[in-house]
């Protein structure tokens, strides 16, 4: 069985698994190779008609279907095995840390040390920075859903393999259907890339909207990359006043 055949199958029995009957649209690659012709910039949409949009708010897991569904998953994560090298060296797996009803979605690329030994995603030096850009976009991280492409941790934080990519994309397409986001922001190559099917680097992908689902997708540096670029910040600021105003916050204006 090919990798694309098996990653097929993994994501149809998550779509499944959370009560959808269909796989959420992806931008073809050989589209996604020319951005001009199929990416659609919707004009930002004012501040009250986003306020009319706001998400239900978190209820328990027992009576919410979309974190019944994502509990599910996580425990299927636990015990997941599928990576050989991943599973024998992880000290937990980071399956995903926010909000159910989250309208907007962080993916990373994998667990690092700091994540591997707390179970959640982004708490290092980079995620320390993630909420500083978080707090300065006026968000607030417990109104996000993160998580990453791999629920693992690669050692020596290497970069994950596609085959690990593939065995871990079942996961992350059920969080994507359970919590159906508007938005999703994908930090870095890593995530853009396998998210989007492309193969484009971060430059090419960043300033336009993507589409996953229904969910504008925005590509834009991982916070790693900053901590080593510095300069790059101001590319991302870019990006998060790109994504708040077609959420109908300007981020140019005093709060």
């Amino acid at each position: 069985m090919t990798i694309e055949t098996r990653a097929l199958r993994q994501q149809l029995e998550s779509l499944s698994l959370v009560g959808l009957k269909h796989i959420p649209r992806r931008i073809p690659p050989q589209e996604i190779a020319r951005p001009a012709a199929v990416v659609a910039v919707r004009a930002p949409a004012p501040a009250a008609a986003a306020a009319n949009t706001e998400r239900p708010k978190s209820k328990s897991t027992a009576a919410d279907p979309a974190a019944n569904a994502l509990a599910i998953l996580a425990d299927r994560v636990k015990a997941c095995t599928r990576c050989t090298e991943l599973a024998s060296k992880r000290t937990q797996t980071v399956f995903g840390v926010g909000d159910p009803h989250a309208r907007i979605v962080f993916i990373g690329e994998a667990p690092g040390a700091d994540e591997d030994a707390r179970g959640e995603p982004f708490v290092g030096k980079a995620g320390q920075l993630l909420n500083q850009i978080i707090t300065a976009s006026r968000l607030a991280r417990e109104e996000l859903y993160i998580c990453n492409i791999l629920k693992c941790r690669p050692p020596g934080n290497r970069a994950p393999a596609e085959d690990e990519c593939a065995n871990c994309r079942e996961y992350l397409d059920g969080q994507l259907a359970a919590i159906n986001p508007e938005y999703i922001v994908c930090w870095g190559a890593v995530a853009a890339q396998n998210l989007l099917k492309s193969t484009l680097s971060i430059g090419k992908l960043r300033g336009k909207f993507f589409e996953y689902g229904r969910a504008k997708v925005l590509c834009t540096y991982h916070p790693s990359y900053l901590l080593r670029n510095p300069a790059a910040k101001k590319d991302v600021w870019q990006d998060m006043q790109f994504l708040m105003a077609d959420m109908g916050v300007d981020l140019t204006s005093k709060p």
